[in-house]
């Protein structure tokens, strides 16, 4: 038995060795236009003469991976939140290593910097890929240097600097710093972990995909996604493709896209079946974003597997993550707590009997200022039990 991978281009279908100093298809990527989604975006292909452990849906060895708490990540029941399903699944990422699904990303590519001698790794980041980074980049013997918008949350930020990373405060948003990230990795000569660009993110993310197959024993019906770039929905259809493709499972589960009314360029997408830019503006930062880095290849995905998207508003995100801490004990942070928002807002249409996941995507404790937006602090303070 023998497992090969090679990069294929997403649009134009042509192979490429895996090699770091590859990034993006060099024939795609140049009809690049600004303000609009990647164009050329790679992915891994693999082939094998024969049937293989499905442990082997990596394109580097596992002598590579560090031996690091991500990814396993629990599949449970919430048994009193009121959903009427009885096949409710909540897919708990928050106990990755820095709290945040980003990490199953973050984790391949510093593998892939060990592999090839590459000490400094480069990304922009709404604060979540940021954190993930430093915090793997630490535990690996390597450097990130991280450019985060200054409007980030403090917490992501304190984060990324406990772990030791340079980061470098940018005066605009997520997109000016994706762009001075990859003019900085090119000027150089670094390896950039951003997003979309690198392929390795959508690879590491399909990870959560071979998880729930394991875990439920086949495809859920339905899984509820957080989408900002889409890279994290992407990476769900990777893993899913690839399982189809090796005989795993049968079917494609309903991979729903929920985002944020504020930044809804994916969701436009589907349904006018083109990008034009927004000014995204939700309290959910992790998935704000103007311009959809994934957003072409994401679209491809939804589109061909009759994917649906859904918007949520900002109440209704803190809602739902105020709803999943008082009823299933799970704090999570405002991007995380969308895939249950859009699951309330969707669930009348979906079969009592189905299988739902609810990706969570980060732990709340990264954005405990949205929080405050719908709890009530006690307004007195007690010397004796008396004065209760």
């Amino acid at each position: 038995m023998s497992i090969q991978s090679k990069y294929i281009c997403s649009e134009c279908g042509k192979e490429f060795e895996i090699t770091p100093k590859l990034m993006v298809c060099p024939i795609c990527s140049q009809k690049q236009k600004d303000n609009k989604p990647l164009r050329g975006i790679l992915e891994v292909k693999y082939s094998a003469d024969d049937l293989f452990d499905i442990e082997e849906l990596i394109p580097l060895e596992h002598s590579w991976i560090p031996d690091l708490p991500v990814g396993f990540t629990p599949l449970w029941k919430a048994e009193y939140l009121d959903d009427g399903h009885s096949q409710l699944y909540l897919k708990d990422d928050t106990g990755n290593l820095t709290g945040s699904f980003k990490d199953r990303a973050s984790i391949l590519v510093a593998a892939f910097a060990k592999k090839h001698g590459i000490k400094e790794i480069v990304l922009a980041s709404t604060g979540n890929a940021g954190s993930s980074m430093a915090g793997i980049a630490a535990a690996c013997g390597l450097k990130a240097t991280i450019f985060l918008p200054k409007t980030a949350p403090r917490a992501k930020m304190v984060q990324a600097l406990q772990y030791g990373a340079n980061v470098i405060s940018v005066d605009g948003n997520y997109d000016m710093a994706f762009d001075l990230s990859l003019e900085y990795s090119q000027k150089h000569k670094l390896l950039s972990r951003n997003t979309a660009y690198n392929p390795l993110t959508i690879e590491g993310k399909k990870s959560v995909a071979i998880e729930l197959y394991k875990q439920i024993g086949d495809a859920p019906d339905y899984v509820f996604v957080p989408v900002g770039d889409g890279v994290i929905l992407s990476g769900v259809y990777k893993g899913f493709k690839d399982l189809l493709q090796f005989g795993f499972i049968k079917k494609m589960p309903i991979v729903v896209a929920v985002q944020a009314e504020g930044s809804p360029a994916i969701h436009d997408a589907l349904k006018s079946g083109q990008f034009t830019k927004c000014s995204a503006d939700t309290v959910a930062d992790s998935i704000a974003v103007d311009v959809p880095r994934c957003g072409f290849y994401a679209l491809k995905q939804l589109q061909k597997f009759n994917g649906q998207s859904v918007l949520v508003s900002d109440e209704e995100i803190l809602m739902a993550q105020k709803e999943l801490s008082e009823k299933a004990g799970l704090f999570a942070e405002p991007a995380a707590s969308a895939s249950y928002a859009g699951y309330k807002k969707m669930k009348k249409a979906i079969d009592k009997d189905a299988s739902v996941v609810l990706l969570i995507t980060g732990t709340g404790l990264k954005d405990i200022d949205s929080a405050t937006k719908k709890i009530v602090f006690p307004k007195t303070s007690i010397k004796s039990i008396k004065e209760i």
